[in-house]
């Protein structure tokens, strides 16, 4: 790209020619004379405050000249005649390019030789900060994350005012030019996993980042498509985002999604939620062990209920009444893994239904399809009970990815019983732990089992037990 002139008209036609002007609508071109002197300005509609450049505007058609209070370079202009906080100037042509198509205002001026002033005067499309829907709680602020990189910043920021917070900004994607935000706290995050992280990112050799959050992490990470354990976890919520960032995690906030990677990565780090610490301890530590039980549950309660169901005469007598009176015309393993799909029929249904139908397409379609199914003799109402149980179970902890996750080991599961029995479970079990260990991250070099390998006690007590705030916790 050619670089700047020390001839005005010159470097008009360079950025018009590099913004393509008369070929966008939307990128405008608006020249004024100030005295014998003159500006242009570049901007694209829509981005930039009106009210700002309106007043900015009047403001440089009352001067005289571009030198009536300096010697009329860029730099005097800035000082003297923009009364406005955030702007720069600069030769590089690749950043005053950059700077426009991300909202920014370019102006060249008759007498700024090869030096062009940016305007920060840009304003994005953004709903308001409301609660996100994936993660609500029942006591605690109702802000969310939203799709403006500097509207998340800020939240983070009105929550943790101390001068050891970094922000530090990576431009990613050579045709989507995504703004990225690194926030980690000096002296609380570990250097070297800042520098690897901030590395990575610079390096990354991609187009664009066009899914957000979801593109930076599938080129960040190495994939491995056979390990479905999710690779990062994200938050919307500014206030979990902060204990984070105080417990020396690092955020990667990326522009246009609400959702912030938290990194390092551990699977126990999905069994914790914000609204735990907005109940008082022994109630939070409750709800905590609840949630670990639950959802462990299931992933082992309809496999060891199929192995029993296959050996009767392992049965404790207590558990007698498990046994049904009637299997039913398809065999058990037939009946489990169709009962799976189906409720991620009904769950792709209801995600595609219009708002005002969605619960009730749940509710009586679940309802039709399983009487049906049981008067048919498809299916036997403990097999609808148990995958009813473990559908709603999934809901305890809010990772989508995690839940299917679980999904995929059940029904290996209960795969390898059908094939070997109680020698399949335990294969399975194996393979579960192969799975977790050997599962990459954006962090490799932190284990995805951490506290338990390495273990570090009071770190694995804490996911377990809600410790009073006032003691050094793990959130």
């Amino acid at each position: 790209m050619k670089a700047l002139t020390a001839d005005y008209a010159e470097n008009v036609k360079i950025i018009e020619n590099a913004l393509a002007c008369k070929e966008s609508f939307d990128i405008i071109k608006k020249t004024l004379k100030i005295g014998n002197d003159e500006i242009t300005l570049f901007y694209i509609d829509g981005f930039v405050k009106d009210g700002v450049m309106q007043k900015l505007m009047m403001h440089f058609l009352s001067l005289s000249s571009l030198s009536e209070k300096g010697d009329g370079s860029a730099e005097s202009f800035i000082r003297h005649c923009v009364p406005y906080v955030e702007t720069e100037s600069t030769a590089d042509l690749h950043s005053m390019i950059t700077f426009v198509l991300s909202g920014a205002t370019l102006m060249l001026g008759s007498t700024f030789k090869e030096r062009a002033i940016i305007i920060d005067a840009r304003t994005y499309p953004a709903r308001e900060t409301g609660e996100p829907e994936s993660d609500k709680v029942v006591r605690g602020p109702k802000d969310g994350f939203v799709e403006t990189l500097i509207f998340n910043t800020a939240l983070i920021r009105r929550r943790i005012r101390d001068t050891s917070l970094r922000m530090q900004y990576i431009s990613v994607g050579e045709s989507s030019r995504t703004d990225v935000a690194v926030c980690f706290i000096e002296g609380k995050a570990n250097k070297r996993l800042v520098e690897d992280i901030k590395k990575k990112i610079a390096l990354l050799d991609t187009s664009d980042l066009s899914m957000g959050h979801q593109s930076l992490a599938e080129a960040l990470i190495k994939q491995r498509w056979y390990n479905p354990f999710p690779k990062m976890r994200t938050t919307e919520r500014p206030d979990a985002a902060c204990a984070q960032l105080l417990e020396g995690s690092v955020l990667i906030i990326t522009d246009n999604t609400p959702e912030v990677i938290v990194l390092p990565t551990s699977i126990f780090d999905f069994m914790q939620e914000t609204g735990d610490f907005y109940f008082p301890p022994l109630t939070g530590t409750y709800i905590r062990l609840l949630r670990h039980v639950v959802f462990w549950l299931t992933l082992f309660a309809v496999p060891v209920w199929f192995l029993f169901m296959k050996n009767p005469g392992w049965t404790p007598q207590s558990l007698a009444f498990m046994h049904p009176k009637d299997l039913g015309e398809l065999p058990l393993i037939l009946q489990l893994l169709l009962v799976e799909f189906i409720i991620d029929v009904l769950r792709l249904a209801s995600m595609n239904t219009p708002n005002m139908l969605t619960n009730s397409l749940s509710v009586v379609g679940g309802l039709i399809l399983g009487d049906f199914a049981v008067s048919a003799g498809w299916l036997i109402p403990e097999v609808i009970l148990l995958m009813a149980f473990v559908a709603i179970a999934n809901f305890t902890q809010r990772s989508l990815e995690l839940g299917y996750a679980f999904k995929f080991m059940r029904i290996m599961l209960l795969i390898l019983i059908e094939l070997f029995g109680v020698w399949g479970l335990a294969a399975g079990i194996v393979l579960i732990a192969v799975f977790l260990t050997t599962n990459k991250t954006v962090t490799p070099k932190h284990s995805y089992l951490y506290p338990l390998l390495p273990f570090d006690g009071k770190a694995l007590l804490s996911l377990f037990i809600r410790l009073p705030k006032s003691k050094k916790n793990r959130f």
